[in-house]
């Protein structure tokens, strides 16, 4: 996952608008587009979230109260690396469109 995150880090954050029927050229259809995308990109956010939590949870305290929350920087700039990183979706389909992205075509088989 450290690759990917260090291969984001000049991907622009924010959303732009793309031209649907150049993205669909390369399978002729959106929707297997827009199927391969979303299922790249569901990898990623699980991906993300598990590693941001097993982050955190070198920081967790166990406490009885409420009142004895601490400010931990290291913490807070871990969180702050997170969310700067560009959303899942932006990073599934900028693969998607650099060609690094492997799909195929699971045909069903045929029953006797």
């Amino acid at each position: 996952m450290s690759d990917i995150k260090s291969k984001v880090q000049g991907l622009d954050p924010n959303v732009s608008p793309r031209d649907v029927k150049s993205i669909a050229d390369s399978t002729g259809n959106i929707y297997e587009v827009l199927s391969v995308i979303t299922s790249r990109a569901n990898q990623l956010a699980v991906d993300l979230k598990n590693e941001l939590h097993s982050k955190l949870e070198e920081f967790a305290v166990v406490s009885e109260t409420i009142e004895e929350v601490q400010e931990n920087k290291e913490q807070i700039e871990i969180s702050k690396f997170y969310e700067r990183l560009p959303n899942p979706v932006l990073i599934a389909t900028h693969e998607f469109l650099s060609d690094e992205l492997e799909y195929k075509y699971v045909t069903p088989e045929k029953r006797d």
